[in-house]
């Protein structure tokens, strides 16, 4: 993928793929108030990305330099649509009966997740006396207890930017047992999106051509998603995209929420691997936050604070354990007679 190769782009690029999830969140639930279904929506937005990404994908990806395309990894990239179409009609699911804030923070479960299969596919060592192993799990669980501090614990409030009687849409009253019901489907999104990540990588070690891996992705969960619908919703009237948010959410979803989230997350997991893509999910409660603030008149209140702050020394706890295997590395290159646990990490 055509992107700067520099220390710094991975940490850039993740940072604006999560700001465009969180965008997605907050525009595909306006869009499904107004009677669009999540399924009509996952097709709409795989497809219109698969659109964009086959000529990209061709262009960035000559086929004298990428490796040929065989059985099994057709049916890896069919996986993959299994698996990224499970991801987002749950997820969406689970929108439609919570909110955006409470998906942000649902999504946080992720990287727990993610380690936790990363564990158990031998991509990262169990090596509990390894600091950099520790300061990955500490950090990892400290994320995560963060996100649920900044939703669970609202406190006094301490700071807004706009006059109070701004329209704030989080604050409508929904019923505990939606709630109960969208955590539930929120939750299989992140385990099934654990394992997403996890397949890619796999599949990325072997075909390292990004964008024709996610093109191949949102060309299956396209054709997916558009067989449920017709099985599952059998109203055409929700194929339609009018009101105009519906057409602005479908051009949203396809353009930032599939095209370049995904494609720049792929190309951040080719070179920083699965745990480090999986723990930005928690900076996406903490943009929440802010865009809400800055955009949307929301009142920062004192538990945004504190489980942001929280969030950032899991944050970088997991940062540097990461850069402490980098040096492992670099040093392992430097001496090869000298060998040590650390070294095997592969994440």
């Amino acid at each position: 993928m055509g992107l700067p190769d520099n220390e710094a782009t991975p940490y850039v690029g993740m940072v604006l793929a999560t700001t465009a999830q969180v965008g997605l969140i907050i525009i595909s639930k306006r869009a499904m108030a107004t009677g669009m279904t999540n399924y009509t929506f996952v097709a709409y937005s795989n497809a219109l990305a698969a659109l964009i990404l086959l000529p990209l994908s061709l262009l960035l990806h000559r086929s004298s330099t990428r490796p040929p395309l065989t059985f099994s990894l057709v049916w890896g990239f069919f996986s993959l649509g299994v698996l990224g179409c499970l991801a987002q009609l749950t997820g969406y699911t689970g929108i439609n009966y919570t909110s955006a804030a409470f998906a942000s923070a649902m999504l946080n479960l992720i990287p727990g997740f993610t380690f936790i299969l990363a564990v158990i596919f031998g991509m990262e060592k169990l090596a509990c006396r390894s600091s950099s192993f520790l300061a990955k799990a500490i950090g990892t669980v400290v994320s995560i207890a963060g996100a649920f501090v900044v939703t669970l614990y609202k406190g006094p409030q301490i700071l807004t930017l706009h006059s109070s009687s701004k329209l704030n849409y989080t604050n409508f009253y929904i019923p505990q047992s939606n709630w109960i019901i969208g955590g539930l489907f929120l939750a299989a999104d992140c385990a099934v999106a654990s394992g997403y990540i996890i397949v890619q990588a796999l599949i990325l070690a072997k075909y390292p051509a990004e964008l024709i891996i996610v093109f191949f992705y949102c060309f299956f969960a396209a054709i997916l998603s558009t067989i449920v619908s017709l099985v599952v919703d059998r109203d055409l009237s929700a194929w339609a995209l009018q009101p105009n948010i519906r057409l602005f959410a479908v051009l949203y979803s396809g353009i930032f929420g599939s095209a370049f989230q995904v494609g720049v997350t792929a190309w951040c997991l080719h070179k920083k691997g699965p745990l480090f893509v999986a723990m930005f999910h928690p900076l996406g409660i903490v943009i929440a936050a802010s865009l809400g603030i800055i955009f949307l008149g929301d009142i920062l209140y004192l538990g945004i604070l504190v489980g942001s702050i929280i969030i950032v020394i899991g944050f970088y706890s997991v940062m540097w354990g990461k850069a402490s295997e980098v040096k492992v590395v670099e040093n392992s290159e430097k001496s090869p007679l000298l060998t040590t646990d650390e070294e095997q990490i592969q994440v």
